[in-house]
Parts: structure tokens; sequence; C-alpha cells
């Protein structure tokens, strides 16, 4: 006689190795890059490209307060795949720990100002050029994308992103536009500052 509870016992009791495969399945995913799980590095890196592409080839904004929008648009999508806060601790290098919590506070929000108008300024020129994605590469929580931007006339133009995962997401840390980063030029100009000012007056005079 057949036992009518067995078939939900059976439900109950895990199979032999069960414990061990969900086990296995659990540390393999806790170790995958978090970064995975919102799309590779490229994608993300092509994804907040084609929307600042899509804003500056709409037609050209006449008046200032259209120009004023356009630009406050680019940086609202700019902004959230860029790591301000990385990239203004690499490019004060060793000046950085020197700071006071308020000092460096105020230099991400002065910086981040800085890079995310520089950025626009340059992308806003990009109406009729097409952009290549050369190649991926990635090493655990960092990873690069390469790209070309190639015009109708001229000579192309490399734009390398250099990414670190942050909270399930790649951000950039750093730009390298024909072969020269913008994180080391930036370090460059700020220790000479730095070196012939005493004051961090971020904001200027």
């Amino acid at each position: 006689m057949k036992n009518p509870n067995a078939k939900q016992t059976s439900k109950l009791i895990p199979r032999p190795g069960g414990k061990i495969l969900g086990l296995a399945i659990l540390l393999t995913y806790l170790l995958l890059p978090a970064a995975s799980w919102s799309g590779s590095p490229m994608e993300q890196v092509r994804t907040t490209v084609d929307r600042v592409l899509t804003l500056v080839r709409n037609p050209n904004p006449k008046s200032k307060a259209q120009i004023d929008a356009q630009r406050r648009q680019l940086v609202e999508v700019i902004s959230p795949r860029f790591d301000f806060s990385e990239m203004a601790k690499r490019s004060l290098g060793r000046h950085w720990a020197g700071c006071t919590s308020e000092e460096q506070r105020e230099f991400v929000k002065v910086f981040a100002a800085l890079m995310g108008k520089s950025y626009a300024d340059n992308i806003e020129s990009y109406t009729t050029q097409h952009v290549l994605y050369i190649r991926e590469s990635e090493d655990r929580n960092y990873a690069q994308v390469d790209t070309r931007i190639v015009a109708e006339n001229g000579s192309p133009l490399s734009i390398n992103y250099k990414l670190h995962s942050v909270d399930r997401e790649w951000k950039i840390y750093d730009l390298v536009i024909e072969d020269i980063s913008i994180v080391g030029n930036y370090r460059s100009q700020f220790h000479r500052i730095i070196g012939r000012s005493r004051s961090r007056n971020w904001s200027g005079p």
C-alpha cells in the first residue's frame, strides 16, 4: 500500500548532494562581479553615450535658455555614469590625504561641475560623427572600454573609458583621450597649483 504522504515528504527531504549543489550555486553567484547584474561595461557605456548623442543631435537650441536647458540635461545623463569622487581623489593624488573632510567634499563638488561641463562641451560637437566600440576588457572589479569617434572628414579620435564596479554599476574613473589620461593631466596641474599656493580655495578667488 502506498503512503499518501510519501510524495509530499519527498519534496521536503533534499536529495543526496542537494545542499552541496545549492551552496556551490550560491557561492558562484556571490563571487561574480557585481556589475555583471547590470550589463557589461561596454553595454553601460554605450547606453550613456547613446543618450548623450540623442540629446545633442536634436535640433540645435537657439536661445541662451534653451542652451542652458540642454546643458543641464547632458550633465544629468552623464553624472550617474561617472564616479566623480574617485576621479577627484585620483586627480589630487597624494594631496588628497592632507585635506580635511570638508575640503575633500568641496573639491569633489567643484571637480564634478568642471568635469561635467568639460565633457558636455566636447560631446556637443559629436552631432555627425559615429562612435565605434572597439574592445572591452575586464579584470574582476575593473574594466576598460575602447572607443573611436570617426568623422566624415578628419582623423578619428580615440576615447578609452576606465571603469570600476560600484554598487552593481560600472562607473568611469578616468578617460584616456588619444593616450592622454584626463585624471593624470589634472593631477599634474593640481600638483603645480598646490605647490605654488598654501590655500585650498577650490572655487577660486
